[in-house]
């Protein structure tokens, strides 16, 4: 008899707790943490440094195929996003200038995180012309408008930076999902820095590190690197170079004898290669991962950067 309660008894609770778990499973994945990324590359970022967690719902706010959005307007959609998020984290440095006033409007519960607050090293855009003295430093040249460079995510090294900002402020605002942001961000930072070693690597090995890009996207990956930037096709995004500024390309390519005229898959390439024809040099593509799929694999970033890395050997060269 005391068997039979017993065993009646555990069945009841047993029961009970089974009606109870999925009212608490509904109401944890209705608190769950909305957060909302600016960009295709802090999306990624994001996403590594959340796997596995199911406190966080991450979503970008732009379409993934856009690319740098310099010249990109809010559309209702994307204000949709923002007036549910709770967190929205931000690449910074210029970058989204897009959401000005739309982000002074937004709902006072929304907080955000700058990826880039309290990095150093921050580069200037180059200019698409040699500095006074003909010389041009790895990775950039003279700055025009004090404006910092925002395209961090670009370069290994600094992708791993923003992924240890962006894990410690979740965090802190997420405190019992912090072990978790760390470890997966450390793991990134990892991947990240043995990527950033082989680009260094190759950069030594290189028989022409003077190189032209399509515009300061690449600037940090080229510092990375040890490469010359000895001019840029659009010295502001999205601005094609009228027919004297190409000529004036042209003889800074000859002048510093650049080895190749790098183009980005996401702006039309013919520009660029009709200055790389004139100038007698090759052209090639680098995609610096401003955009993606939709649904692009966590390791979307170092694929791509591997294609990099073997077209930069086999358009510069190496030993």
């Amino acid at each position: 008899m005391i068997k039979k309660c017993c065993g009646l008894l555990i069945a009841l609770i047993s029961s009970f707790a089974f009606v109870l778990l999925h009212p608490l499973e509904s109401s944890a994945a209705e608190k769950a943490l909305k957060v909302l990324t600016s960009t295709f590359p802090i999306y990624q970022i994001t996403r590594n440094i959340t796997a596995g967690s199911d406190r966080i719902a991450v979503d970008l706010m732009i379409p993934a195929q856009l690319g740098c959005p310099h010249d990109y307007a809010l559309v209702p959609q994307d204000m949709k996003k923002l007036a549910k998020a709770d967190l929205l984290i931000i690449n910074g440095l210029g970058l989204e200038e897009f959401m000005g006033a739309p982000l002074q409007k937004a709902h006072p519960g929304l907080r955000v995180i700058d990826s880039s607050q309290g990095i150093g090293q921050i580069l200037q855009y180059t200019e698409s012309k040699p500095d006074t003295h003909g010389h041009s430093e790895p990775g950039h040249e003279q700055h025009h408008d004090d404006e910092p460079n925002p395209h961090l995510f670009a370069s290994p090294r600094m992708s791993a930076l923003l992924a240890q900002n962006i894990a410690t402020r979740l965090g802190q605002i997420d405190p019992t999902g912090a072990t978790l942001y760390t470890t997966n961000a450390q793991a990134y930072s990892q991947r990240m820095q043995r990527l950033a070693d082989d680009f260094a690597a190759l950069g030594k090995r290189l028989h022409n590190n003077r190189i032209v890009t399509q515009h300061g996207v690449l600037d940090y990956l080229a510092r990375d690197i040890g490469l010359a930037i000895v001019a840029v096709v659009q010295a502001h995004a999205g601005q094609a170079p009228s027919a004297s500024e190409m000529l004036q390309i042209v003889a800074t390519v000859k002048q510093e004898k650049a080895g190749a005229l790098f183009t980005e898959p996401q702006y039309p390439e013919a520009v660029g290669k009709t200055i790389a024809k004139e100038a007698g040099i090759i052209a090639a593509t680098l995609d610096p991962v401003a955009n993606g799929p939709e649904q692009a694999p966590l390791d979307y970033f170092e694929k791509v950067m591997r294609t990099n890395l073997a077209t930069l050997e086999k358009t510069l060269g190496s030993n």
